[in-house]
C-alpha cells in the first residue's frame, strides 16, 4: 500500500504541475457560450476547457521541440487534435472505472494533497486559503471543480498501479534471453584462399561465359530506369565568364590577413603548479630523478589532453614565450610563469611562420570569388528561366538560349555518377514523373537545373557485352570457391576425427569464449550465427566473398558472471516486465473504453477549434 500511495503521489504531483502550468498558458483560447463539454465517457464527461488547453499545451510541446511555430491547420493535418482527444477519452475512461469501483480519495488526504501545492503557499511557505481560491479564479476553475479534477486523478492513479504494479516476467524467459544474448562459443578456424589452390584456374571459353551469364541471368538484369534529359548550369561552368576585380582581391586578401600571413607556432603542453617551489621540485625530478612528463602530469590526476594548448604564438604564452621559443622540440623548459600560475612547457612541434605574398595567393583568392559571383549569377538567372519553362519552352530551347548545357542520363537508384552525384538531382529523379513540367531546382554547390522524364524502362538483362568483365569475373569466382570448397571437403574427415589443423597443414586461428554478437576480422557478417547453429565437434565449411573458412567448434559455454552482465540481465528484466506491464495496461484501458461507450460532440469541437483559428 505504501508503494502505491508513493506512486499516486507522484502521478498527482505531476498532473497538478502541469495542469497549474497549463492554466497558466490558457486564455488567448478562452470559451463563452453555453458549451461545456466535448463528450462522454460512462457517466464523466470531457470539460470543453480541459480539451482546448490540452491541445494549446500539445501545439505549444511540438514548437518547443522544433523551435518553429505550428500553425492551427498544420496541427490538426499532424492529427495533433485526434491524439490529445484520444488521451482525454482514455483517462476518462479510467475514471469512469474507478468510480465503478467506488475508488477515491478521502477529504483529508485531499486537504494534505492540495495545501502541499508550492503554487499555493503564501509568502510564509504555508497554505494560503485566500491565494488558493484567487489563484483559481483567475484561471477560470471553481474549487469544486479543482479538487474533483485532484479526486479522479487519485482514483485513477490507484487503478493504474494495480495493473502494472507487480508484473514479472518469468526467470525461464529472461534466462532464455540472456543464453541467446550472452552464451559463448570457443573455435577454431582457418581461412583458404586464391594462395591455397592445389591447381590454377583454368581460364573461361566463350560457351562457359554464355552459360554462365544466361543461368545466372538476374544477377546481370538492369533496375528499372528513368531515362531523362536535363538542363543544368552550376558555378564551375561559368567561371571564365566572370569577371573578378583587383580591388576585390586585395580586400579579401586583407580579410585573410591572418589565413597569410602566420607568426612561427609551437605545439605545446603546459602543466601548470601552485607554487614556485612545487614546480621547481617538478623540474628536478625530471633533470635528476629520470621522472618524464607524462608521469609529472598523472600525479597530478591529469591527461595530456587537460595540458595540451594545441599550437601557439609566443604572445600567446606572454613572459614565458622566450623560453618555450628557445626551446627544441621534446624539451621541458621552466618554471615559467603563465596566467595560472608557474609552469613546465613541453615543445611538441614548430610551425614555421607562413608568409604569403597577395601574388601567392591570388590564384585561390580568384577562385573562390569567382565561384561566389559565378553563385549569384545562377541565382540572378533562375527566376528567368524558370519563367520560359512556366511559358512553353522546352529544355532544348532553354539550352540553346541560356548557359545552361543539355544532357541525357539513364537514371536509377544509387547511379552516382554524373549529374546524379548531386543529392538534389536523385531526390528530384525519385519522385518525376511523366506528368510533370521541367521546373528549376536548386543544386547544394550553388547550380541548378530542370528535368523532363522521356521514358521508363523496366527491370532486363543488361547486353552481355556490356557486362561481358563482370560475367567472366563472377564465373572465376565460382570456380574459385568450387575449388577450394572440394579442398576444404577432402580434410573434413581428418578434422571431425580430432585432428589438429596443423596436422592437415592448415594454420588455424583459435577463438576463445566469443558471444553471438562478436565480430571476427576477415570473416562474412553471418560468420557468428552459422558458428552458433553448430554443436561441439562439429566442423563446416563457410563461404565468403572469395574464400571459403574451415571452422570447428571446440566449446560452448554458459553466460560469463561478469558485472557487464550482470546489469545486462537486471536491465533485460526491468524491460521486459515494463513492456509485460504497458502492454496489459494498454489492453485493459481498452476495455474500459469500449464499456463506456464514449461519445464525441463533433460541434463541440468545432466551436474550440474555431477559437484557435
Amino acid at each position: 500500500m505504501a508503494a502505491r500511495a508513493s506512486l499516486s503521489k507522484t502521478f498527482v504531483w505531476i498532473i497538478l504541475a502541469l495542469l497549474i502550468l497549463g492554466l497558466a498558458g490558457f486564455g488567448a483560447t478562452n470559451l463563452s457560450g453555453t458549451i461545456r463539454t466535448v463528450g462522454h465517457v460512462g457517466d464523466k464527461y470531457i470539460d470543453v476547457e480541459d480539451y482546448a488547453r490540452s491541445l494549446q499545451q500539445e501545439i505549444r510541446a511540438i514548437e518547443a521541440e522544433t523551435g518553429q511555430a505550428l500553425p492551427f491547420d498544420q496541427a490538426l493535418a499532424l492529427g495533433v487534435d485526434r491524439a490529445v482527444l484520444s488521451r482525454l477519452v482514455t483517462a476518462r475512461a479510467l475514471d469512469n472505472e474507478a468510480a465503478q469501483l467506488g475508488l477515491s480519495i478521502g477529504d483529508e488526504n485531499l486537504r494534505e494533497q492540495i495545501v502541499q501545492i508550492p503554487a499555493f503557499s503564501g509568502v510564509d511557505g504555508q497554505f494560503d486559503r485566500e491565494g488558493y481560491r484567487f489563484l483559481l479564479e483567475q484561471r477560470g476553475m471553481t474549487e469544486a471543480r479543482f479538487e474533483e479534477s485532484i479526486r479522479d486523478e487519485s482514483a485513477r492513479t490507484l487503478v493504474q498501479a494495480a495493473i502494472v504494479t507487480g508484473v514479472e516476467m518469468p526467470e525461464t524467459f529472461i534466462e532464455t534471453l540472456m543464453t541467446y544474448v550472452g552464451q559463448r562459443r570457443s573455435f577454431t578456424w582457418t581461412t583458404l584462399d586464391r594462395n591455397n589452390l592445389e591447381t590454377p584456374l583454368a581460364s573461361a571459353s566463350e560457351s562457359q561465359i554464355t552459360q554462365h551469364y544466361e543461368q545466372n541471368i538476374d544477377r546481370f538484369t538492369l533496375p528499372e530506369t528513368k531515362q531523362i534529359t536535363y538542363a543544368m548550369l552550376t558555378p564551375d561552368m561559368i567561371l571564365d565568364q566572370v569577371e573578378v576585380d583587383e580591388e576585390a582581391l586585395r580586400q579579401l586578401y586583407e580579410e585573410r590577413a591572418n589565413e597569410y600571413d602566420q607568426p612561427e607556432r609551437r605545439l605545446v603542453e603546459r602543466l601548470v603548479f601552485a607554487t614556485d617551489a612545487d614546480a621547481s621540485a617538478a623540474m628536478a625530478a625530471l633533470e635528476v630523478s629520470g621522472t618524464t612528463f607524462e608521469a609529472l602530469v598523472e600525479e597530478r590526476g591529469l591527461a595530456l589532453a587537460d595540458v595540451d594548448l594545441g599550437d601557439v604564438t609566443g604572445q600567446d604564452l606572454g613572459a614565458a614565450g622566450d623560453t618555450v621559443f628557445a626551446a627544441e622540440v621534446g624539451d621541458v623548459v621552466g618554471p615559467a610563469p603563465s596566467p595560472l600560475g608557474p609552469a613546465l612547457f613541453r615543445v611538441n612541434g614548430v610551425l614555421p611562420a607562413v608568409n604569403t605574398s597577395f601574388e601567392d595567393a591570388r590564384p585561390d583568392l580568384q577562385e573562390e570569388l569567382a565561384a561566389d559571383r559565378a553563385r549569384r549569377v545562377i541565382e540572378a538567372e533562375a527566376q528567368s528561366i524558370d519563367d520560359m519553362l512556366a511559358g512553353g519552352a522546352t529544355l532544348e530551347e532553354v539550352a540553346a538560349e541560356t548557359d545552361m548545357e543539355l544532357g541525357q542520363i539513364d537514371w536509377f537508384d544509387s547511379i552516382g555518377e554524373g549529374i546524379a552525384a548531386y543529392n538534389d538531382f536523385n531526390e528530384a529523379a525519385i519522385a518525376l514523373s511523366a506528368d510533370d513540367f521541367p521546373q528549376i531546382t536548386g543544386l547544394e554547390d550553388g547550380g541548378m537545373f530542370a528535368m523532363r522524364l522521356d521514358a521508363v524502362l523496366p527491370p532486363r538483362p543488361a547486353p552481355l557485352e556490356d557486362v561481358r568483365r563482370d560475367v567472366i569475373a563472377d564465373w572465376e569466382n565460382n570456380q574459385l570457391l568450387t575449388q577450394l570448397r572440394a579442398q576444404a571437403k577432402a580434410v573434413l574427415p581428418e578434422l571431425e576425427r580430432g585432428a589438429g589443423f596443423g596436422d592437415v597443414a592448415l594454420d588455424a586461428v583459435v577463438e576463445t569464449d566469443l558471444i553471438r554478437s562478436a565480430f571476427v576480422p576477415g570473416t562474412p557478417p553471418d560468420f557468428m550465427t552459422q558458428v552458433f547453429d553448430m554443436e561441439i565437434g562439429d566442423v563446416a565449411i563457410v563461404d565468403s566473398e572469395q574464400a571459403v573458412l574451415i571452422v570447428r567448434l571446440d566449446g560452448i559455454n554458459p553466460p560469463d558472471d561478469s558485472v557487464e552482465m550482470n546489469a545486462l540481465r537486471d536491465g533485460l528484466g526491468q524491460q521486459m516486465d515494463q513492456a509485460v506491464a504497458q502492454d496489459l495496461f494498454q489492453v485493459f484501458a481498452r476495455d474500459v473504453q469500449l464499456r463506456a461507450n464514449p461519445t464525441i460532440d463533433q460541434r463541440a469541437i468545432n466551436a474550440v477549434h474555431a477559437n484557435f483559428q
